[in-house]
């Protein structure tokens, strides 16, 4: 297997993915995606977006939403399935785990989702577009990739257009 590694991830974040995949036997490069941020050149429709912490992935909701809806439309547009890969936390390791997130930006902002609402929001995304929110511990984030990677997508429940 070799894995495209979009150009715009911090070389500093993927440091640790890259020594995993170097571990794996799996070979990669870097160059720009058209979305996402990890694709297997076996199956270049099949995109992994990473996403560092809830917050980003609450500022990309909320914040930046026309960029991120923009993204999602060009995958569907393109028939490239992209999922979302959070590297949360051990405390968050699917969807639902999401709804008990405490967004420490509540203390500083009456507008801050709680995890409750980022949970609907990330729900009604998944329907809406096609895709799935996955979560791992950073730690164990480039097994992950290489694991969805080599999956078919049928398991995520995600169809195929």
């Amino acid at each position: 297997m070799t894995i495209q590694i979009d150009s715009r991830e911090k070389p500093i974040a993927t440091q640790l993915i890259k020594e995993h995949f170097d571990k794996a036997g799996v070979k990669w490069f870097v160059s720009k995606l058209v979305v996402g941020d990890y694709a297997s050149l076996d199956n270049p429709r099949f995109v992994i977006d990473r996403k560092q912490t809830l917050q980003e992935l609450c500022g990309n909701v909320c914040q930046q939403h026309e960029r991120f809806k923009a993204e999602l439309l060009r995958a569907n547009d393109l028939g490239i399935t992209l999922l979302f890969l959070c590297e949360h936390s051990r405390n968050v390791s699917c969807l639902s785990d999401v709804r008990h997130w405490v967004n420490p930006r509540l203390r500083v902002s009456p507008l801050a989702l709680s995890g409750m609402e980022l949970y609907k929001r990330l729900r009604t995304i998944e329907t809406k577009y096609n895709t799935r929110f996955l979560f791992c511990d950073k730690q164990h984030t480039g097994q992950t990739i290489i694991q969805l990677l080599t999956q078919s997508i049928p398991e995520y429940g995600i169809e195929r257009k």
